[in-house]
């Protein structure tokens, strides 16, 4: 029997996939099981970068190893087109105040660019009626950006 394996995608196609979307999902090292969870993320064309808020168990998995899985997919209703990339990196707050500017104002484009819902704003620990220039104007949220990617796999059907 011969096995079918899944064709790698170059690195320029992995690279559109990531700039084509703006959903993943992580994961962390949980207590006995992973805990992944989505996130919304914004690429520089150099790093990923994420909004979490200050709460809940993906701040303790952060504190207690920064080490991550990032998924990122794109595929057909009907599976005939599908390709997924995920890297293994690690995950590092970012301090500076004016790259969380930079990130945060990265965040409000891609909100208005992809004219998602002010549900968004609930993801980002706002209030729905919040207007989309608190994210900037507040330090609300941490800034983690992905650095040390060890491992890419990026495959596709076609």
């Amino acid at each position: 029997m011969n096995i079918f394996k899944i064709p790698r995608m170059e690195k320029h196609e992995y690279d559109d996939l990531i700039k084509e979307n703006y959903i993943c999902r992580i994961a962390f090292f949980g207590d006995g099981f992973p805990y992944i969870i989505p996130f919304i993320y914004v690429f520089d064309g150099s790093f990923l970068y994420f909004l979490p808020t200050r709460y809940g168990r993906k701040i303790d998995y952060f504190h207690k190893d920064p080490h991550v899985s990032v998924e990122i997919e794109n595929y057909a209703n009907d599976f005939s087109n599908y390709k997924f990339i995920t890297l293994q990196g690690k995950l590092e707050e970012i301090n500076n105040d004016d790259e969380k500017k930079k990130v945060r104002s990265d965040f409000v484009d891609l909100i208005k660019k992809r004219k998602l819902s002010s549900n968004v704003l609930a993801a980002l620990g706002y209030e729905e009626n919040d207007p989309l220039e608190i994210i900037i104007e507040e330090d609300r949220n941490m800034v983690w950006r992905l650095t040390g990617v060890k491992e890419i796999v990026a495959l596709k059907n076609k």
